[in-house]
């Protein structure tokens, strides 16, 4: 085990000489700032939770032999026991282990356990959204967080090097016209639309930023490596099945949100609806789409199909030829307020929000016709830079993180 330590450190010490961006993603201090002995990041791929593990290492005040980095996919860590790596790196002195890619460890929950309970150590780890990190018996001991991709407010922020506010949901929707003044004496362009137009098509992956030119291609190579890599070996998924997910993807991006029956879907992708309700729980776990309920699910055994989207628009943009204006504000509005909302859908509008607020998502010209007279109701309008009153503009709702 000191052989494999001594490789580890050799690797930990090839990246800490990687420069890393001077940009924090939005749960950064909360990250560095954790007080738990185990402290967990997870989501897809591609949303930098490598970049924001070693940027909060770097943060740590503590002597370089007293911290490690490790990644469970790199070759010298395979068949390699967590815990007796662990056990090495404490009785060396270690302090505190930051170890990415978790999921790509052998029966790593119960070697959480074990460090847990038998070494004084702090831990921080990343793993995939798609595998459950949320086992009853270790949901005591760590926290956990989620990192979404960028936000509306993170792109100007990394596109124009400045420092923008966010906000919370009931700050904008009872205040929404200061804030968009707010925001509009600190960005250097004042053509917000322009920026909301280019974030739609790309920059939802941070690593848009460091080739702009292959950023559909690496988009595509995410989701093949989600599919061929991560579902595959998480859920043991046969080769010859994620030709499927990729084709149920397709059906799902050339199709409305609410096009299809369970039924219909099935059988254009050419599955059974059991297991398309399995296909359609791995890709939303692997943050590929978001599966919206009906609000009555809540009380009843209620059969109603749910909404599908994909994750995010940019998604939206590699692997769709022509998009939606509806469906491109939709799958918006929804990437923007999943991570820290609930969202439902309901018949008198087209989401429900924390059981509390209704709206209704529409262009410029879109009426309170169908929310009349309904308390808590909002219309966010495409196409306008500033609201007025229960209507605001779509893309401050980039601005919640």
């Amino acid at each position: 085990m000191q052989n494999v330590l001594e490789s580890a450190r050799k690797f930990y010490n090839l990246k800490l000489n990687q420069k890393l961006p001077s940009f924090k993603r939005y749960i950064f201090e909360d990250i560095l700032h954790s007080t738990a002995k185990l402290t967990a990041i997870y989501g897809s791929r591609g949303v930098g939770k490598t970049t924001l593990l070693m940027q909060v290492l770097k943060e740590f005040k503590l002597p370089k032999n007293q911290m490690l980095y490790i990644s469970c996919d790199y070759p010298y860590m395979q068949g390699v026991s967590l815990f007796e790596l662990a056990e090495e790196f404490s009785k060396r002195g270690g302090e505190v282990l930051f170890i990415d890619e978790i999921h790509e460890a052998k029966n790593f929950e119960q070697e959480l356990k074990l460090i847990y309970d038998t070494l004084d150590i702090k831990l921080f780890f990343t793993g995939s959204s798609a595998i459950s990190l949320k086992n009853p018996d270790l949901a005591r001991r760590y926290s956990m967080y989620h990192l979404s991709h960028l936000s509306f407010r993170e792109f100007i922020s990394l596109s124009y090097k400045v420092s923008l506010p966010s906000f919370e949901l009931k700050e904008i929707l009872s205040n929404h016209e200061a804030i968009v003044y707010e925001l509009f004496e600190q960005l250097p362009n004042k053509k917000i639309f322009k920026d909301f137009d280019a974030f739609l098509d790309v920059g939802v992956y941070p690593f848009y930023f460091e080739d702009k030119k292959r950023y559909i291609e690496r988009i595509n190579d995410t989701i093949d490596k989600i599919l061929h890599i991560d579902l595959s070996k998480i859920y043991s998924i046969s080769p010859d099945k994620i030709d499927t997910l990729k084709k149920l993807l397709t059906t799902i991006c050339t199709s409305k949100p609410f096009e299809f029956t369970i039924e219909k879907l099935a059988s254009n992708v050419g599955i059974t609806k059991a297991t398309l309700y399995k296909y359609l729980t791995y890709l939303d776990k692997a943050e590929l789409i978001k599966l919206i309920t009906h609000e009555a699910k809540r009380f009843a055994n209620i059969r109603k199909s749910d909404k599908i989207y994909l994750a995010n628009t940019n998604l939206l943009n590699a692997i769709c030829i022509n998009k939606e204006r509806g469906t491109l504000r939709e799958t918006f509005f929804v990437s923007m307020l999943d991570s820290m909302h609930k969202i439902e859908y309901e018949n008198s509008g087209d989401f429900l929000v924390d059981e509390k607020y209704i709206f209704e998502i529409g262009g410029k010209n879109k009426s309170f016709k169908q929310i009349a007279d309904i308390p808590n109701s909002f219309v966010v309008a495409d196409d306008i830079e500033v609201g007025f009153g229960n209507k605001v503009p779509l893309w401050l709702f980039g601005f919640l993180y």
